[in-house]
């Protein structure tokens, strides 16, 4: 046997090996799946003139961050907006700037931090992750009354998004890049460990942050911002998302943008005439 075979071997058993011990210590506490889709931040971070708000979820601490748009500085609120961020990041970083983003709406935009993130209390779990977000919409319905509420979401806070939009009444949505979970970690992420880990992994997803089947239960009009090189999230699972999505949608779809990149100038146009779309279907 030659000296490359031999160490192609040896890579192959240390491979499986490494994947049965993950398995075997990893798996069965739930804490790949914890750790690998949600991860935790707790970075100091300047959150630009944001409030922090903590409401409690089931005795847990549920870090909340508050901007309002241009449009609401001087008057009240016409609507209410809920931001969830990606993997691993934090609300309080992005909330000035979404609201800003409304630019003359009158606006108040929201944001969750997820379990084990700013002061959001830990450990990490994912299964903590939609009933937080719900019991943050229905803190933001006692402060909207009959006031209309968006949701936006990026990447994985696309799938709490989506969570609360298939049982809450929202008025629009914004979804860039959203991962079918359990679809992209067996499609994309399986074949280097041979689906040992992919597949369990996928299946401690939690049922309530199934986005292929929470976008079947929503019917609010939604704008689908779309990078078409992004290398984290294949496009073509985008795609399940978008198909299974059942309201109103309008697409941004930017050519040669990678996941984390910034909108380029069109897209952000576009981006506005977009939320005024939202904007009217609330009737606002």
């Amino acid at each position: 046997m030659g000296l490359r075979r031999r160490r192609s071997v040896r890579w192959t058993r240390a491979t499986i090996l490494g994947c049965l011990i993950a398995y075997a210590l990893l798996i069965p506490t739930g804490w790949a799946a914890n750790w690998l889709v949600l991860g935790e931040n707790h970075e100091t971070i300047d959150s630009d003139g944001a409030r922090q708000q903590i409401l409690h979820v089931d005795g847990r601490a549920v870090d909340c961050w508050i901007a309002r748009s241009p449009g609401a500085y001087s008057r009240e609120p016409q609507a209410y907006a809920l931001l969830f961020t990606g993997k691993g990041d934090r609300v309080d970083r992005w909330i000035t700037a979404v609201a800003i983003a409304w630019g003359d709406r009158p606006v108040e935009v929201w944001g969750m931090n997820y379990p084990g993130s700013g002061a959001s209390d830990g450990p990490v779990k994912l299964k903590w992750v939609a009933p937080s977000a719900l019991a943050v919409f229905d803190a933001v319905q006692r402060t909207a009354g009959r006031r209309p509420i968006f949701l936006e979401g990026a990447s994985f806070g696309t799938a709490a998004v989506l969570s609360v939009a298939a049982r809450r009444p929202v008025a629009g949505i914004i979804l860039h890049n959203p991962p079918p979970l359990r679809q992209l970690i067996i499609g994309n992420y399986g074949w280097w460990n041979l689906w040992l880990i992919a597949g369990p992994v996928a299946m401690q997803i939690p049922d309530d942050l199934d986005s292929v089947v929470n976008a079947g239960k929503s019917s609010a009009p939604c704008v689908f911002v779309l990078s078409e090189a992004d290398e984290v999230i294949p496009p073509r699972y985008h795609e399940l998302v978008v198909g299974a999505y059942k309201g109103p949608q309008r697409f941004i779809r930017m050519p040669g943008v990678s996941h984390n990149a910034p909108l380029p100038h069109t897209a952000a146009v576009e981006f506005s005439h977009d939320r005024d779309w939202l904007w009217n279907s609330a009737g606002l």
